[in-house]
């Protein structure tokens, strides 16, 4: 028998934790293959002329589930991208949305390409190209299928994309809602860039207040003092150290592609992105020990490690060696199924990526939501917000006969700007999945951890979804 790929595992994997939940419902058989299923998947060869020779490149998109519409899931460039792996992804955003409320479905999509090594003008013909594709056959749209930024692409291949569906459909006034992740500028929103990494702080700092875990895991409630290791200075590792760390969390180590580093004090975020910037490189950090390979740095002493990289980059290899007290899955899948079964025999707990890094895509909906509404967050009600808390603190003042100081009054005064909104939102978004996961695990003692929780409350919300479209009955 051939040997199965990442992907397969992958796909595997997921669909191991959907049989798993699944089987503590009271959902119709049905209905749950319908769930587990992936609904459509399009692979597409296109030529693009590159140095004046026509190369062929690779695209996928999958639709997992069209339980709600439109569906939802970023497109990554690697050379590493296949059908299986996009599935595994596609279905894990079905999950995701469902867990967090947001109305997606799951979808996922990739080109076959190196992202570092190809010139920018190459990038946008594919890019552009790729989406062309999509466009022929009805598979993007506000209302069809909205991509977003992945591992490999950012807000200027989403431009890119906006610009190419806008071409095709001149004058469709929701035409800039077909893909999020773009830069504000055009169409994004403020809040979208570190959106992933900040919920992954919320859904930290949820945790760690979590007195009935903490009391088993034997650690006190709170983030400040906690040590923490981090896999990947990408945008959601870098900006889930840099919440953590100011909220006090000491980060020990920082592994990478080219190694690791480690500082038993601290190593300060900021510093080292700005070292690898300079340097393009983490090692040789003043002040920091340097670690040939990255993954050795997984297995020292820490309170919570969070693995943002790649996808299994914890198996039953190196699963025995984690020492972590909180395993918080900020990548998607960076814990195999078998690798997590030895980590919670190991008393560890898991935050799972389908509850923890659902912060990008929970901003992206307010994306989506801004481009269909076509005006900021907050232009309307901020100003009227700040008069009334005005006219509440003139008349405290009036009434006290005391006057606070003027930044003190500015601060109370302060309306709503979109950032603010963006992150209360987002905020509210990763609390109320939490204590919803937690409740699940007391109303089914069967359950013991939160993956499956998260697993077993997302198909709970997806089989009403079905039901109520009159599919099933």
């Amino acid at each position: 028998m051939a040997q199965e790929t990442e992907g397969k595992q992958f796909l595997n994997s997921v669909h191991r934790y959907f049989d798993e939940a699944a089987r503590h419902t009271d959902v119709e058989p049905g209905i749950l293959a319908q769930i587990r299923v992936c609904n459509s998947l399009y692979k597409v060869n296109f030529p693009v002329e590159v140095d004046g020779k026509v190369t062929v490149f690779e695209g996928i998109r999958a639709q997992h589930s069209h339980h709600k519409l439109p569906t939802k899931g970023g497109i990554r460039f690697s050379t590493h991208v296949d059908e299986d792996e996009v599935v595994a992804l596609a279905t894990l955003m079905t999950f995701k949305c469902a867990l967090v409320d947001v109305p997606f479905g799951g979808a996922k999509g990739g080109v076959k390409i190196n992202p570092r090594t190809t010139p920018v003008e190459v990038l946008e013909k594919v890019t552009r190209r790729y989406a062309t594709e999509l466009i022929k056959k009805n598979l993007i749209g506000p209302g069809v299928d909205v991509p977003a930024p992945d591992y490999g692409t950012s807000g200027r291949e989403m431009a890119w994309i906006a610009d190419t569906y806008m071409t095709f459909k001149y004058g469709e006034t929701n035409a800039l809602g077909c893909v999020t992740g773009k830069p504000v500028g055009q169409g994004g929103i403020r809040g979208r860039t570190e959106a992933t990494g900040l919920g992954i702080y919320f859904g930290l700092r949820e945790a760690l207040q979590d007195t009935e875990i903490l009391n088993q895991l034997g650690i006190e409630p709170g983030l400040r003092g906690k040590r923490m290791i981090v896999q990947g200075l990408g945008n959601v590792g870098y900006h889930a150290a840099h919440f953590c760390q100011q909220d006090g969390v000491l980060i020990t180590g920082i592994a990478e592609r080219e190694g690791g580093i480690f500082n038993k004090d601290g190593l300060d975020v900021e510093a080292v992105f700005k070292h690898r910037k300079e340097s393009g490189s983490i090692l040789d950090f003043p002040g920091a020990t340097n670690i040939a390979n990255s993954l050795d740095l997984l297995a020292y002493e820490c309170d919570i490690l969070l693995p943002a990289a790649l996808e299994n980059q914890i198996d039953v290899h190196n699963a025995a060696t984690i020492k972590a007290k909180i395993v918080a899955e900020g990548a998607n899948g960076p814990v195999t199924q078998e690798a997590e079964q030895i980590l919670l025999k190991k008393g560890i707990f898991m935050l799972p990526d389908l509850y923890l890094n659902a912060g990008g895509v929970t901003v992206s909906y307010f994306e989506w939501l801004k481009n269909l509404s076509n005006v900021r967050f907050g232009r309307m009600g901020r100003r009227a917000e700040e008069a009334s808390l005005k006219r509440i603190v003139d008349l405290v003042e009036t009434t006290t006969g005391t006057s606070i100081g003027a930044r003190e009054r500015a601060i109370i005064i302060s309306g709503s700007d979109e950032i603010a909104l963006v992150r209360s939102g987002l905020e509210d978004t990763m609390i109320l999945a939490y204590h919803e996961m937690r409740e699940i695990m007391r109303r089914k003692p069967d359950i013991k951890d939160l993956r499956t929780a998260a697993f077993y409350s997302a198909t709970e919300k997806i089989a009403v979804s079905y039901q109520s479209l009159g599919i099933f009955p």
